[in-house]
């Protein structure tokens, strides 16, 4: 399950790694829509014949069908790393084959490693078997981390600005290593939810100011309902005759005066 999160939250990031070189979003035949397909398939498959379908034995291949289904994503997984790693040195669009920011095709690995590394060094070092114990709050935790990563690196391809190597959110697992290279003075497991609630909370809030400032730009408003205020007497006569509010009209002035 780690290594199958771990190459997930990579491959997202390539994708937009990519995007961030090329200038160009590329979709392959088989992606994101097709691999949500494939987990709703084998969730319906779950309900239909029981969990207990995934441990029976192939004739051919010798093999539980979950077995079989783990090591088909895996072979697709690397083969998209393959892909990535193969296309973004040779496809930058900036001067001289750099990004579309004209900074290095290479420079994005910084924030990837930033998360990826961690992660592995945490999970195997950690004392009290943090991740075999809590691995559902781990994963959450470095999730939210890669999320607001990749978020970053979306915002810098439609800005076309430099990609930052550090990042607010890396605090959460740099404050996990430190801990473990300081032998624990914390309780591991009380800090990784500490850490898990402040990086859910700093990607909310970084998508929140994104958003805002999307929206002051474009003069556009965000879940939020301008009233319409009611100009002359007449109209607000009639609007308050209506029933309506004398502050807010919800109907256009021609309605209003038909009725």
């Amino acid at each position: 399950m780690f290594f199958q999160c771990m190459m997930a939250v990579s491959l997202f990031y390539c994708a937009h790694w990519q995007t961030y070189v090329s200038g160009t979003l590329r979709f392959g035949y088989v992606d994101v829509t097709e691999a949500q397909f494939g987990v709703i398939i084998i969730h319906l498959i779950t309900v239909i014949f029981g969990p207990g379908v995934w441990s029976v034995k192939l004739p051919y291949f010798g093999i539980t069908m979950q077995l079989l289904i783990v090591y088909f994503i895996m072979m697709f997984q690397l083969f998209l790393g393959y892909s990535y790693m193969h296309t973004i040195p040779y496809s930058g669009a900036g001067k001289n084959g750099s990004t579309v920011a004209g900074t290095s095709v290479l420079s994005p690995v910084v924030p990837l490693a930033f998360i990826v590394a961690p992660a592995i060094l945490i999970a195997w070092k950690s004392p009290d078997g943090l991740y075999l114990q809590n691995p559902t709050i781990y994963l959450l935790t470095f999730g939210c981390v890669s999320a607001r990563i990749t978020n970053r690196l979306v915002v810098a391809h439609m800005t076309k600005s430099e990609m930052a190597y550090s990042d607010a959110s890396l605090l959460g697992p740099g404050a996990l290593f430190l801990n473990q290279y300081f032998n624990c003075p914390i309780p591991e497991k009380f800090l990784l939810y500490v850490v898990c609630v402040y990086v859910i909370y700093d990607l909310i809030k970084y998508c929140r100011e994104v958003c805002l400032e999307i929206c002051s730009h474009l003069n556009i408003m965000l879940f939020t309902i301008v009233p319409k205020y009611v100009s002359g007497a007449k109209s607000l006569s009639s609007a308050e005759k209506n029933g309506s509010s004398s502050k807010y009209l919800t109907r256009s002035k021609s309605k209003v005066k038909t009725n």
